[in-house]
């Protein structure tokens, strides 16, 4: 059976020392191809994503300034989309735009600066002709708001790492995007996410770790990575009633769909 891990961070420093097990780990779980997570402008994780791409070339990346980052940014949102702009443009394995978005649980950045960063950064995809990768959190409406707004009915993406109400499954679906599901979906307490999943059409899932974190029953607790993305696919096959052979045929044919070859 072969899967996707469709968001992980294995550029974060925690992968650092074992990276090549970890990749193994990986390959000898069925894992295809991952979608690695870079901080535009992070020069650590831009030099560990070479690292990954020579030891597993089918690697592909998302580059993007998170919301918590967005301050960095508040004299001149427009500078974060240059910032990505440049690193997508010396990052071979680059296909989206992420993950952006906006965060009002933590707040590490106003939110008025993370609006105009989110925006620049919708701007940057639609002109790249790319996805986004989208991060929202306790921000559902204004999230929308903006994707409907800036997007302007042109883009594409993925609500990544999905924990939302069936409210904003529908949305995002309205809009087009897919709906990717973490190692949450195995947590006992995870009832009413299962019930709203239920409702996503198997077309438009797909599969994450969000690794180094969340990882999935029954390795929860322990430093998550792209070999437990077949729980997630155990999980979400259990969901729909279907076997995880077909699920995870259908989540990496949704993946090649939204972010090619």
């Amino acid at each position: 059976m072969s899967v996707i891990d469709s968001h992980c961070h294995l550029a974060d420093d925690t992968f650092v020392k074992d990276l090549n097990d970890v990749v193994a780990r990986a390959r000898d779980a069925g894992v295809s191809r991952v979608m690695v997570i870079l901080e535009g402008g992070n020069a650590a994780e831009a030099e560990q994503a070479r690292r990954i791409a020579d030891i597993w070339p089918g690697t592909r990346f998302a580059i993007g300034v998170h919301p918590h980052q967005a301050h960095e940014f508040s004299d001149d949102p427009d500078r974060a989309a240059a910032v990505v702009r440049a690193q997508f443009a010396s990052t071979p394995g680059a296909r989206a735009v992420g993950e952006i978005g906006l965060d009002y649980h933590y707040d590490f950045s106003p939110r008025d600066v993370q609006q105009a960063v989110f925006r620049a950064q919708i701007g940057l995809a639609r002109e790249l002709e790319r996805p986004v990768v989208i991060h929202t959190r306790e921000a559902d409406e204004d999230t929308i708001g903006i994707l409907r707004d800036a997007g302007g009915g042109a883009l594409r993406g993925v609500l990544h790492c999905f924990t939302g109400t069936p409210a904003l499954a529908a949305a995002g679906l309205e809009l087009g995007f897919y709906v990717s599901v973490a190692g949450i979906v195995t947590f006992p307490k995870a009832a009413d996410l299962r019930e709203t999943l239920r409702t996503v059409p198997i077309d438009r899932l797909l599969t994450e770790t969000d690794s180094p974190f969340l990882a999935p029953v029954p390795h929860r607790g322990k430093r998550n990575e792209p070999s437990f993305v077949a729980r997630v696919v155990d999980a979400m096959a259990d969901i729909h009633g279907t076997t995880s052979a077909a699920m995870a045929e259908r989540t990496t044919a949704n993946f090649h769909a939204l972010f090619g070859p």
